[in-house]
């Protein structure tokens, strides 16, 4: 019961802030985006060093392996990963007319939810590689600690459903169908997560290179994306506090349980 809890909270995370559709107004207000945003940032640069990064480090030390060797190749195939999917797969972020990946003809609300979709990615292998270390019960990586980082993501994932839900409804859609199309694009969290919980006994060997593997990812899509749309235009600086706040707290909730 513990396991599929902590693999669902992120979607909750997710499903919650698409529900704010029903409840604000047309459009969100750009100083709040702007925050959230940051403080998506913030919440998804700590859990990449604290709850993904450290504990590769660590168990890389363990298994008598240089410590550095899986955290820089695990993380640098994160990123290249993230860089890929992110030519091919057709997408349109916030606040850009302009659609990245491959052409298709897809309309414009798909390639939206393509986007946030594919910041959900790195998040639920991030979330399934500490779960998976945590059931093996040898990769120094406790239940508590694996759900702290899904804590920590749900939080994250809240602002991310209420910003692909809102703009969605700006564009006509209804709030029910803006609902669920924010929703959609968090399932690919758990459904992550549960493949790589399948693949547990194959994972711990090489647990080093996948918790870093994450880490790169989740760090390309804050650098590639989180971090620009939050800069854009005004209030900027609201951006930067949301950073500080949401690495804050994602700190203190993996010291604090892990």
């Amino acid at each position: 019961m513990e396991l599929e809890l902590g693999l669902l909270i992120p979607f909750l995370g997710t499903s919650f802030g698409a529900a704010m559709v029903f409840f604000m107004k047309n459009k969100m207000n750009q100083k709040l985006e702007k925050l959230l945003l940051g403080f998506a940032s913030g919440v998804m640069i700590a859990a990449s060093i604290w709850s993904l990064l450290v504990p590769s480090l660590d168990m890389a030390k363990e298994q008598n392996i240089t410590e550095w060797v899986p955290a820089t190749v695990g993380f640098l195939l994160g990123i290249v990963f993230l860089l890929v999917l992110d030519r091919i797969i057709p997408h349109l972020h916030l606040n850009s007319n302009k659609p990245e990946g491959l052409k298709a003809k897809l309309e414009k609300t798909t390639m939206m939810v393509l986007a946030v979709t594919l910041h959900n990615i790195p998040e639920g292998m991030a979330v399934g590689v500490t779960f998976a270390g945590a059931l093996a019960g040898n990769a120094g990586i406790t239940l508590a600690g694996a759900f702290a980082l899904a804590i920590g993501i749900a939080i994250q994932n809240f602002p991310e459903g209420a910003i692909i839900s809102m703009p969605l409804k700006a564009e006509g859609v209804s709030r029910s169908k803006a609902f669920f199309y924010g929703t959609l694009s968090g399932i690919v969290e758990p459904i992550g997560a549960i493949i790589t919980i399948m693949l547990t006994n194959m994972v711990v060997p090489i647990l080093p290179y996948l918790l870093s593997f994450a880490a790169g990812a989740m760090i390309y899509v804050v650098v590639e994306e989180l971090i620009p749309e939050s800069h854009e235009g005004r209030h900027s600086d609201l951006s930067t506090i949301g950073v500080a706040i949401g690495f804050v707290i994602m700190m203190i909730l993996d010291v604090a349980l892990g």
